[in-house]
């Protein structure tokens, strides 16, 4: 995939500067080496809890799609069972004919898995991946192939961007928003994309995550 083909920036915004780029790495970086100072007890517990009842495999890596089509694995702590994705197919999609995958009663998650989907626990791992430059700290959340391989072409448009934990999408309901509106608040991002833009949405982030609203 070509970055070109999902370009949907303004001419003379922010993000045109050379500034932006830079000022936007270099928070992310601070943030998750800060974020992740403060969370280590929490993760640590969770990866205890999660040793201990996934067989040892507290972890999930799945490849995700990111800047301009390209894959990266994304790190997320376990919350379904081992068998998860051999098994998906028994699972109805609530979502319809939409590309991406959602069951808000999905047997395969496992009652701890449950409840750090709802708290948001489950994506700390995610830390990881922006500071190792997949992914950044406020961008369009990345999905995996098989449901990008289903995007009709101006679903692409949320490709022009590096993807992150959080979003317009995230903030305004996440699960309980749809596909297509979901992807044009992303779309927006994108369109209006700054630091102060980026810092906002972290603001607000911690709101939206107590509030719970469309985590499943």
């Amino acid at each position: 995939m070509s970055i070109a083909a999902f370009t949907t920036r303004k001419t003379g915004s922010s993000q045109d500067s050379p500034v932006y780029p830079f000022l936007k790495r270099a928070t992310d970086i601070v943030g998750s080496v800060v974020l992740l100072a403060l969370a280590s007890p929490v993760v640590f517990v969770t990866l205890l809890v999660l040793t201990i009842t996934s067989k040892g495999r507290p972890f999930f890596v799945q490849r995700r799609v990111g800047l301009g089509g390209r894959l990266f694995p994304m790190f997320k702590f376990r919350t379904m069972r081992l068998d998860a994705e051999r098994t998906q197919h028994q699972v109805k999609n609530e979502l319809g004919n939409d590309p991406i995958f959602k069951n808000r009663q999905d047997p395969r998650i496992t009652r701890f898995g449950r409840f750090l989907r709802r708290s948001s626990i489950d994506e700390l791992p995610q830390l990881i991946n922006v500071l190792l430059g997949h992914m950044s700290l406020v961008g369009p959340r990345p999905h995996p192939t098989k449901e990008v391989a289903r995007y009709q072409a101006w679903h692409r448009r949320r490709l022009a961007v590096k993807p992150g934990l959080t979003c317009l999408w995230q903030i305004r309901g996440r699960s309980d928003i749809g596909f297509d509106e979901g992807v044009r608040l992303d779309v927006r991002y994108i369109k209006q994309q700054s630091l102060l833009t980026d810092l906002k949405l972290l603001v607000q982030t911690p709101f939206a995550v107590l509030s719970c609203k469309g985590a499943y």
